[in-house]
């Protein structure tokens, strides 16, 4: 039964999109909302995750910081630039490398900082 709900439910904003006016930018709209809501989710789960370890933060060296802080740039300047980079072959694979470099940086000056 909530099975066949669910399928309902799906049908009927397929429907929607494919055969009201304008439903194509009511979808673009809609997509555009949950990435934001998600985005902001992601920013305030960093802000609570900064202020709970702040002391560990402010131990790290100067420089483990400045890399720390660089890969989360770097991986913030990668999602705004999803669209633009994974339009080419080339540009996913440095978007894939560049994101990896990212995420090895992060696990570095976090593994390192536990050694203490």
């Amino acid at each position: 039964m909530a099975l066949a709900r669910n399928i309902l439910i799906i049908a009927l904003l397929a429907a929607g999109v494919a055969f009201l006016p304008n439903g194509g930018n009511v979808a673009d709209a809609v997509l555009v909302t949950m990435t934001m809501a998600f985005l902001a989710g992601l920013a305030w789960t960093v802000y609570r995750l900064t202020y709970e370890f702040r002391h560990g933060l402010v131990s790290l060296a100067d420089s483990r910081r400045v890399i720390l802080y660089s890969c989360f740039g770097l991986v913030v300047l990668l999602i705004a630039g999803t669209d633009r980079m994974f339009s080419t072959g080339l540009g996913t694979m440095a978007w894939l490398l560049l994101l990896a470099s990212a995420l090895v940086g992060i696990w570095l000056v976090v593994s390192e900082a536990r050694d203490y």
